[in-house]
């Protein structure tokens, strides 16, 4: 153990589950991979850009190292090492040339020829320098392994419903900071939710990418609101690179939250959504983009495009929504540019609900609230499996898209379920208790900055 390690109980027994932890690893692979070996994960597809590299490298890290149940903090602290650590060598080695008809396709498009890297040796190199890293901490862990962070109570499901395929995809990350080596003393949390269309791999590609792309932008830490947009712009563009080299014409909406100390910023790109709740009452961050919106419709046909009713609003016939990543065949008219707002936290806040149109289609803001604290009476105060009662509303209410749920607790459920008896006894003394713990539905506030 690290001479200067944290010595109280509680440490002491952190510190025995991350030496166990590495231990365990070690014993299963008591060596690096020699170029034969298989790998314990699946490379990121063929081939990756430079700039996809840290956060595709990120993503395989962090599963693999959650499927055997590495702790949080220490699975983002060995990530975000082994990634330095890769980053700092020579990799030239795996370069790719492109084909002839990237090289046309570049030309003709007058950019410098982007630089492909062998996404499998890449995988093989990476996992040797997080085997090399686990070695040396198995010796002496270093106190970044050791980072306190705030404890999250998040309920999430998702499920395919009646459609073919599941492209959606969600993002829960409370170790940012740990993960891309913030080192300030703002604790920094993120969530994420992409509904996918016309294949999953946009929604994918953003779940990988933006938050990485956010953590990269200079103004993070003074303007994380415009760093979310600018992290959507930047991942759209990658992505539309991506899907010129492999034939791909999938897109994705989404939604995000960053809650940095005590301010929650959120940024969105369609109509998947984000609200607030703050003492039973829905206070509503965003306007979903929707092809319908007057300035939508007026931004769509300035550049040449159309906005039509086939059995909704659609922009140029086809897509339900006017902005997204991806939709490569429908940029300029499907804008790759987010939203962004900002919101002071007090401490009255009761819990933000991320989720997908097909939630938010068949459930309306004012209804959350009451389906929230009906689970809520039901279930003790134990809102651990609150967003399966959600996703099941939706899907009763005749919900047949794909449905992704949400729900990060900003105060114990126990707390929200006794202060909401309270302030109705307070308010209807007279009402027999059984209706007391029936729900409300609450007028919407809507006073986010918006930047």
């Amino acid at each position: 153990m690290a001479s200067g390690a944290p010595q109280n109980n509680c440490q002491m027994a952190c510190g025995a589950e991350i030496l166990g932890f590495l231990d365990a690893l070690l014993q299963d692979f008591p060596a690096p991979l020699s170029p034969e070996s298989p790998l314990p994960w699946k490379a990121p597809g063929t081939t990756l850009s430079q700039e996809e590299v840290e956060a595709e490298l990120a993503e395989l890290a962090m599963g693999f190292l959650g499927s055997r149940n590495a702790p949080p903090s220490l699975a983002a602290a060995l990530t975000h090492e082994a990634i330095s650590h890769l980053l700092k060598t020579d990799l030239s080695e795996f370069k790719k040339e492109p084909s002839q008809e990237e090289e046309d396709e570049e030309e003709e498009e007058e950019k410098a020829p982007m630089t492909l890297l062998d996404a499998k040796g890449l995988a093989r190199s990476f996992f040797n320098q997080l085997w090399e890293v686990c070695g040396q901490w198995q010796k002496q862990v270093p106190l970044t392994a050791w980072t306190p962070q705030r404890q999250w109570l998040v309920s999430i499901h998702a499920i395919r419903n009646t459609r073919r395929k599941m492209e959606d995809r969600h993002v829960f990350l409370p170790t940012f900071n740990q993960l891309f080596g913030f080192s300030d003393p703002v604790d920094r949390a993120y969530f994420a939710v992409f509904d996918g269309h016309g294949g999953v791999d946009a929604a994918r590609y953003a779940a990988v990418h933006v938050h990485a792309n956010a953590a990269h932008q200079p103004e993070l830490p003074i303007d994380p609101a415009g760093a979310l947009k600018e992290a959507f712009r930047r991942t759209d563009e990658m992505f539309l690179w991506k899907a010129k080299r492999e034939r791909l014409q999938s897109g994705t909406t989404g939604v995000c939250a960053l809650i940095t100390g005590t301010t929650l910023h959120v940024a969105w790109l369609g109509d998947s959504q984000v609200i607030l709740v703050q003492q039973g009452q829905v206070v509503k961050l965003m306007e979903p983009h929707k092809p319908e919106r007057q300035d939508e419709k007026a931004r769509i046909e300035a550049l040449g495009g159309f906005v039509s009713f086939m059995d909704c609003w659609r922009v140029n016939g086809t897509l339900a929504v006017s902005r997204a990543i991806g939709d490569i065949f429908q940029k300029p008219y499907v804008s790759g540019e987010a939203d962004a707002a900002s919101w002071e936290l007090t401490g009255s806040e009761d819990y933000l609900l991320l989720a997908c149109d097909g939630f938010f289609d068949v459930v309306s803001h004012q209804e959350v609230t009451s389906l929230v604290h009906n689970h809520l009476v039901r279930q003790q105060g134990c809102g651990l499996r609150v967003a399966e009662d959600l996703v099941a509303a939706a899907r009763e209410r005749g919900s047949h898209d794909n449905i992704t749920v949400m729900v990060v607790f900003l105060r114990d459920p126990q707390e929200l379920l006794k202060s909401k008896i309270q302030g109705a006894g307070d308010s209807l003394a007279d009402v027999r208790s059984q209706n007391l713990l029936s729900g409300f539905s609450e007028p919407e506030t809507n006073t986010p900055q918006r930047s």
